[in-house]
């Protein structure tokens, strides 16, 4: 009887183990395909990332700022959510909604919605072409000055964020695997996928918390090729960055109360 007790005791620990095994196995299998596909980006994209500080450093950062323009912008990497705070207004996106607060009416004259990440996404480069939901595809080298820039394209799945029809090209130097130019379309005001692309060059770069990230950035004219010609403006000039492993308290993004 007390052997019929034992083997009753040990059949049923054996079947529960096999459960809990049972239960446990889709789980393994959610991490093993999340890490595919984060990792799907092409191999030579991949060393960019590398030669920029590591994605693997870049996802376990938690806040990013930087300051332009009079202006204070800082992200939550991994909610993205934003403030941007200047002397006379302030907006960002609390997790649910964009808002904007202002002294008075004429403080912001922009568009809070297409403005709270405007400048991340260009000083985040090239981290945010690692972003879900992102396609990669090929496209032609850039060449300026007789040097070619091989590239990739980024385009984005349906519904993803608010201008999913937005494409990029993000070129880098063959050599050194740094980042050299982007372009890119806008179609947030239109709805609508663009064939007019704009190109900024990326060639001034620092090292912020062991990231290489832009110290400015230039927009360039075009030819009708759409290869650059000279700077159409002044760069625009990105100080005190940090990136930091703390995140920041919810309330930090959200709108002022006054």
């Amino acid at each position: 009887m007390k052997k019929l007790i034992i083997l009753i005791t040990l059949t049923v620990f054996a079947f529960s183990c096999k459960k809990e095994k049972s239960k446990e196995q889709p789980q393994q299998n959610q991490e093993v395909t999340k890490q595919v596909k984060e990792d799907k980006f092409p191999k030579e994209l991949g060393k960019v990332f590398e030669k920029h500080g590591g994605l693997k450093n870049w996802r376990e950062a938690k806040t990013l700022s930087f300051k332009i323009n009079g202006e204070d912008h800082t992200t939550d990497l991994h909610s993205r959510k934003s403030a941007v705070n200047a002397e006379n207004y302030s907006l960002g996106f609390d997790g649910k909604n964009v808002w904007l607060h202002q002294k008075d009416s004429m403080a912001f004259k922009g568009n809070p919605e297409f403005y709270h990440n405007l400048y991340f996404y260009f000083y985040a480069m090239p981290f945010v072409l690692a972003d879900d939901g992102i396609v990669y595809s090929e496209t032609k080298p850039l060449d300026f000055e007789g040097v070619s820039y091989p590239g990739v394209k980024i385009s984005y799945e349906a519904n993803v964020g608010v201008s999913p029809d937005d494409n990029y090209y993000v070129y880098f130097d063959p050599n050194k695997n740094q980042m050299a130019w982007l372009g890119y379309t806008v179609t947030y005001f239109s709805k609508k996928p663009s064939e007019k692309f704009n190109i900024i060059r990326y060639n001034d770069w620092e090292n912020v918390n062991g990231f290489l990230l832009p110290k400015s950035i230039t927009w360039f004219k075009k030819d009708e090729e759409g290869k650059p010609l000279e700077p159409a403006r002044d760069p625009i000039v990105f100080s005190d960055g940090l990136i930091s492993q703390a995140p920041l308290a919810d309330s930090f993004f959200e709108k002022p109360k006054q």
